[in-house]
């Protein structure tokens, strides 16, 4: 089934999935945040773009953290000694240039010891049939290992997809996790089929895709948003 076929399942009308997490479902800062993103107005201010975004990477860190493993430390304070839990294996944080580098920041700012993977993918513009080409990947060895792919817009989750497919030459991972700001159903319908494994988590799934394949409402090009428009 393509994607963006109208046969595509509605999130609205179908049973809710287990894999999908949709953080902006219940009131909390996280909507605030996802509101400035969407201004027009708030939109000319790039380097607060950037920063909701780098937030929402954080809030969406901190509620996957709690999927991860962990391993009982004793901890020395001045004072005496304490029971904790300190997180067992960093996951890799994967990223799609150039939109996704704010994102991944927040990820980076609680994942502080997690090593990097970078994507370089684009896609024919203006059209349904969406087409994407994967110019660079660099990545660590995936193999057994937790891998956190963040890009802040989950269209029609080509991109997302293809990327991770690409990944797979370094390894298979044991967990897998996805990250989006905003989502498209069709997206979100994409991505969950062709990646099981995977657990989704977002700010918010949006209306629908219109004809050129841009998520409605949305919020325009988060690239463009952050780094200024390109030819």
């Amino acid at each position: 089934m393509d994607p963006l076929s109208p046969t595509t399942p509605n999130l609205s009308t179908t049973e809710p999935d287990a894999r999908v997490h949709v953080v902006c479902a219940e009131p909390s800062v996280a909507n605030h945040f996802l509101a400035e993103l969407r201004d027009v107005e708030i939109q000319r201010d790039s380097l607060r773009f950037r920063r909701n975004l780098q937030r929402l990477g954080e809030i969406i860190a901190y509620r996957i953290s709690s999927e991860l493993s962990y391993t009982d430390q004793t901890v020395k304070t001045p004072l005496g000694e304490c029971s904790s839990k300190q997180l067992h294996d960093f996951p890799i944080l994967a990223t799609v240039l150039r939109a996704g580098l704010p994102f991944h920041q927040g990820f980076l700012n609680y994942f502080d010891q997690s090593p990097s993977a970078f994507v370089a993918a684009y896609r024919v513009e203006g059209t349904a049939q969406v087409q994407v080409q994967v110019d660079y990947l660099s990545a660590p060895r995936l193999d057994e290992r937790v891998l956190i792919l963040a890009d802040p817009m989950l269209a029609s989750g080509k991109s997302l997809v293809q990327t991770y497919r690409a990944m797979l030459r370094f390894g298979t991972p044991r967990q897998v996790h996805i990250a989006a700001v905003i989502a498209s159903p069709e997206g979100v319908a994409y991505v969950t089929r062709e990646i099981p494994e995977a657990t989704l988590w977002v700010a918010a799934i949006d209306e629908k895709l219109n004809d050129q394949a841009y998520i409605v409402p949305g919020l325009g090009d988060a690239g463009d948003l952050s780094y200024g428009s390109k030819l």
